[in-house]
C-alpha cells in the first residue's frame, strides 16, 4: 500500500495489479473504498474522485452507499426506458409455457403489432399513458369490438407486468373497471351477440347423408365432430392414445380442453365405426391426420369441405348449436347432461362444488340417442 494523502491508497497486489483505494472512518469504523484500476484511472483522476468521497464524508455520508445509489438509479432510469415492444415481448416468453395453444403467443404478437405498437410500441413503456392506450382502441373499439376488448387486456396485462418488473410506476392506463369505462362506451353497447351458424336440427339426417357419401378425412373429422358434440379443435388434435374402442370412450385430456379439465366422452355405435374406418387407413399418432407427416388436419380442412358441399352458411363449430336445439326440444334429457355433453362450466360456483360425477352414463344414453337421430331415413 503507498499512501498519497488524504486518504488515498494505491494498492499493488502480489501479482503486480495496481487499483486506487480510498480508507476512510464513519460513526467509528474504518472502511475502504475501490476507487478503479491504476491503469484506467490517473493519480490526478484517482484524487479527483478521493476529494469527492472525503466532501461526503464531512457530511456524514458514506461514499460507498452513495454510490450504491447512484449505480441504482442509473439502472431504474434505464430501466423506464426499456420500451413496451420489449415489455410485451418479455410477457410472451414469460407466459408460452403456461398457454395450452400454442399459436396463443402469435396471436397476442400479432394484435399487439397491428393495433398497440403503431402507437406506442416504441415508446419506454414507463411513458404510455391513458392517451395512447386511447389512441390504440378508438379506431378498433366499435368496429372491431371483439378484437378491441382483447387488445385492451393484453395491453393492460403488459402493462401489469412491466410495473413489477420495475420498467414502470403508477397506475395501469388500460385498466377497464373505473377507468377505461368511463371513456369507452360497454361492448355490449357496440356489439350484438353473433352466434356461430348453425344447421336446423331438422336438416341434419340429410346432412349426416350427404356427409356419408364423402371418403376425405375432413368429412369423417366433420361427422365425428357432429356425433360428439365435440368443438373442432378437440376433434383436430385428438390422439389415438386417447380412443378407448373397447369401452366406447374419447378422454380429452385437460391441456386440450377449453376449460383445462379431463373430459370424457362416450362413443355411439355410429362414431366407434367412423373411428375403425379411420384405423385402416393406417393412421398413427392423430386420429385425422394432415397432409403433413405426423401433423393433424388443419381446421381449414373442415371450412373446404363445407364449400364443396355448398353449405358457406354454417360453420363445422355451429353443429354444437343444432345438437343443444334437438336436445331442447326433442328430448327429455335434463339441461344439465347436456350442458355436460358440451363440456360446458357449472357457472355456479355451489352447484360445481356437489357435483362430483360426470353424469356419464346419462350421457351415453344421450349420444346414442343423438346417433340414432342422425341415422334418421330421409
Amino acid at each position: 500500500m503507498y499512501g498519497d494523502g488524504g486518504g488515498l491508497w494505491l494498492q499493488v497486489s502480489g501479482k503486480g495489479a495496481k487499483s486506487w483505494i480510498f480508507r476512510f472512518t464513519l460513526d467509528g469504523k474504518a472502511r475502504a473504498m475501490g476507487l478503479g484500476s491504476a491503469n484506467t484511472f490517473s493519480l490526478v483522476e484517482a484524487r479527483d474522485r478521493a476529494r469527492e468521497c472525503r466532501k461526503l464524508t464531512a457530511e456524514r455520508l458514506d461514499p460507498i452507499e452513495a454510490r450504491a445509489g447512484r449505480r441504482q438509479e442509473a439502472a431504474i432510469e434505464a430501466a423506464r426506458a426499456t420500451t413496451f415492444r420489449t415489455c410485451a415481448a418479455g410477457y410472451i416468453e414469460a407466459h408460452r409455457a403456461g398457454w395450452r395453444n400454442i399459436k396463443h403467443a402469435a396471436q397476442w404478437t400479432a394484435t399487439l403489432e397491428a393495433y398497440a405498437y403503431p402507437a406506442f410500441g416504441d415508446l419506454p413503456v414507463q411513458a404510455v399513458d391513458t392517451g395512447l392506450v386511447m389512441q390504440a382502441l378508438e379506431p378498433i373499439w366499435s368496429a372491431k369490438p371483439e378484437t378491441a376488448t382483447r387488445v385492451r387486456g393484453r395491453i393492460e396485462s403488459v402493462l401489469d407486468w412491466a410495473t413489477t418488473r420495475g420498467y414502470r410506476r403508477g397506475e395501469n392506463p388500460a385498466r377497464w373497471k373505473g377507468h377505461l369505462q368511463n371513456l369507452l362506451p360497454k361492448r355490449s353497447k357496440v356489439q350484438r351477440v353473433e352466434h356461430h351458424a348453425a344447421l336446423p336440427f331438422a336438416d341434419l339426417p340429410a346432412f349426416m347423408a350427404d356427409l356419408a357419401r364423402r371418403d376425405a378425412v375432413a368429412a369423417r373429422a366433420l361427422a365425428f365432430a357432429i356425433l360428439t358434440a365435440a368443438r373442432t379443435g378437440e376433434v383436430l388434435g385428438a390422439r389415438w392414445s386417447e380412443i378407448d374402442l373397447q369401452a366406447r370412450t374419447w378422454t380429452v385430456p385437460g391441456e386440450r380442453m377449453k376449460g383445462g379439465r379431463e373430459h370424457r366422452v362416450p362413443l355411439s355405435d355410429p362414431a366407434v365405426v367412423l373411428l375403425e374406418r379411420m384405423q385402416t387407413i393406417g393412421a398413427a399418432g392423430f386420429v385425422f391426420p394432415g397432409a403433413r407427416r405426423g401433423k393433424p388436419m388443419s381446421g381449414m380442412g373442415m371450412l373446404m369441405l363445407l364449400r364443396r358441399m355448398g353449405r358457406t352458411e354454417i360453420t363445422a363449430h355451429g353443429f354444437r348449436s343444432t345438437f343443444r336445439d334437438w336436445a331442447s326440444e326433442t328430448t327429455h334429457f335434463p339441461s344439465e347432461v347436456v350442458e355436460m355433453a358440451l363440456a360446458h362450466a357449472i357457472e355456479s360456483k355451489v352447484e360445481a362444488a356437489y357435483r362430483r360425477g360426470d353424469l356419464f352414463a346419462k350421457r351415453r344414453e344421450l349420444m346414442d340417442a343423438w346417433a340414432t337421430y342422425n341415422e334418421t331415413l330421409v
